[in-house]
């Protein structure tokens, strides 16, 4: 049934994915609304919108995610995928394998956490400020590659698999010298030539603990690249596995967000617009707007530092110029498409 935008309610669920007048997803099907989810629709003129199942303020199963802290739980999965992610190091490090039942222990839970999670920019902003590159980022990876697969239609189950694949995809790097992966300067060739020798150590070492193979082909290909300029095979296009060019995506996005010893994180904005220009060769494309689109509504509300120093909200994306939003600072409408003298900085939480 379709409900007019201005009487939904907090934990009403929407029967039909709900998109702006861009095309662009705003809300997912089988949502329960919050009031952010209100909001949002507000704000990208939404009139009306295909409504499941009403909350009758009554049922239990049914009670609005509004009122469920969210917040401190998804910290603590976090920091407990974190803390998986450490621990299937150490072990495969002193075992040269890795348990199936450890891998599952250390990223289950927080894949059925997030996949309640509908603002992954939100999550992103709130989660990406830790210490630990290596382990952070695996983490993240395994969150990106799980939406992205989710965002494509496939099942949860895939999904999942792709997630937990995604987990796992630097596990070679316990095999190299931490004092390499952390060095602040430009690597030498001979030390480049060391580190990307981790996705053939991960792969060895997940055959090795019997994993799927699928899991350890990730490990192996993800910086393969579409135009053969990837390693360590050089792989084209129809030769890297399907899922492989899902976690390229997760993980060049995540690498370009995060701090790292050698490089300060940009912008999520900016990063979907080189990820964008990737998609021309080098990344999947089909993948890679898919991603992006997702990701799009959820800048919607966020604050942003401008080159001038100036502090505004992203009040609404630019049809045919994604990364170049309409920002409000006081009462002051800007059009960063007109405006190319104006950069964002950065974009964090209101």
């Amino acid at each position: 049934m379709r409900f007019s935008v201005m009487d939904l309610k907090v934990g009403d669920r929407t029967g039909s994915d709900v998109f702006n007048w861009n095309g662009l997803l705003v809300v997912s099907a089988n949502t329960v609304l919050n009031a952010d989810d209100i909001d949002k629709l507000q704000r990208h003129d939404i009139d009306y919108v295909d409504i499941m199942l009403r909350y009758d303020g009554k049922s239990p199963e049914e009670k609005p995610a509004a009122a469920i802290p969210q917040e401190n739980e998804t910290a603590r999965t976090y920091e407990e995928a974190v803390g998986g992610i450490k621990l299937l190091f150490q072990q495969m490090l002193q075992e040269g394998k890795i348990s199936k039942e450890l891998v599952d222990q250390s990223f289950a839970p927080l894949a059925n956490h997030i996949e309640q999670e509908k603002d992954v920019v939100s999550l992103l902003l709130t989660l990406n400020n830790k210490d630990d590159y290596t382990y952070q980022h695996s983490v993240q990876v395994g969150m990106i590659s799980y939406y992205i697969a989710k965002w494509m239609g496939k099942s949860e189950e895939e999904a999942v698999f792709v997630g937990k694949a995604g987990y796992l995809h630097d596990i070679g790097k316990s095999r190299i010298d931490n004092n390499l992966l952390q060095k602040p300067g430009r690597l030498t060739a001979d030390e480049f030539s060391q580190v990307k020798r981790h996705t053939e150590y991960g792969y060895e070492m997940i055959m090795k603990s019997q994993l799927p193979e699928p899991i350890a082909l990730v490990a192996l290909q993800h910086h393969e690249r579409l135009d053969g300029s990837g390693y360590p095979n050089a792989l084209r296009s129809q030769d890297i596995h399907p899922f492989s060019k899902i976690v390229a995506v997760a993980d060049i996005y995540s690498a370009m967000i995060s701090n790292r010893v050698y490089q300060q994180k940009q912008d999520l904005l900016r990063v979907l617009k080189e990820l964008h220009q990737l998609s021309f060769g080098k990344l999947d494309a089909k993948i890679t707007q898919v991603f992006i689109r997702h990701m799009i509504p959820n800048f919607i509300g966020k604050k942003v530092l401008l080159n001038t120093g100036e502090s505004g909200i992203i009040i609404m994306t630019h049809p045919t110029d994604f990364f170049r939003p309409l920002i409000q600072i006081n009462n002051q409408f800007i059009n960063l498409s007109d405006h190319h003298e104006l950069e964002i900085q950065e974009i964090y939480m209101r």
